[in-house]
């Protein structure tokens, strides 16, 4: 939505794109990085679906907002959900990655596959939109990518697990021995055998 929004801020202003791209840049960059430390601390307890989800949210609500007003000050400052999104993806992409991949060993493998996915829908959504946009204008190109937003949200609403419960019970499992150990046993000062205690 960014270069959407760009390009049409400078729309009939000539010369002012490099400045209106900065304002909705550094809007974003003010939110998103608070945004990443609350995520970052709060993971654990708060659980990474609902914040993923609270992410996906203010997609298609920040589509729908470009719509309802022209006003440059406006639209530069619905960026502050861009910061938001931006936040909460940065931050827990990788944890969720490292979640799902825990003592797999693919955990740079799925993190290549999801950026390069990650990538691919970015260069689709720009090529898609652009076309909208010049054949029925900005506020449908808009509405289009809150609509995909929208689809995302549900999808990742109904079929992604909490991954944080999966990364607890894999370290769990990693830490305790396996059914039918021996305890080690320890040969004390009196030469008595002792199970050792930490076993």
């Amino acid at each position: 939505m960014l270069p959407l929004l760009g390009e049409r801020l400078s729309h009939g202003q000539k010369g002012t794109e490099t400045l209106f791209m900065a304002a909705c840049i550094v809007t974003a960059q003010v939110v998103m990085v608070p945004m990443a430390m609350l995520v970052g601390a709060k993971a654990d307890a708060w659980g990474r679906k609902p914040l993923f989800l609270l992410g996906f949210a203010v997609l298609p609500i920040r589509g729908v907002l470009y719509t309802l007003w022209g006003n440059p000050y406006y639209l530069v400052s619905v960026q502050m959900l861009d910061g938001i999104g931006a936040g909460i993806f940065g931050a827990l992409f990788f944890i969720v990655v490292a979640d799902l991949t825990r003592g797999t060993g693919h955990y740079n493998l799925a993190q290549g596959a999801v950026s390069a996915a990650w990538g691919l829908g970015a260069a689709l959504s720009n090529s898609v939109a652009g076309v909208i946009a010049d054949r029925f204008g900005y506020d449908t190109a808009f509405l289009f990518l809150a609509a995909m937003a929208l689809l995302a949200f549900l999808l990742f609403w109904l079929g992604m697990p909490e991954t944080g419960g999966h990364s607890r019970r894999a370290a769990t499992a990693a830490s305790e021995p396996p059914i039918g150990a021996v305890p080690e046993i320890i040969v004390g000062r009196s030469g008595m055998a002792a199970p050792d205690p930490m076993g």
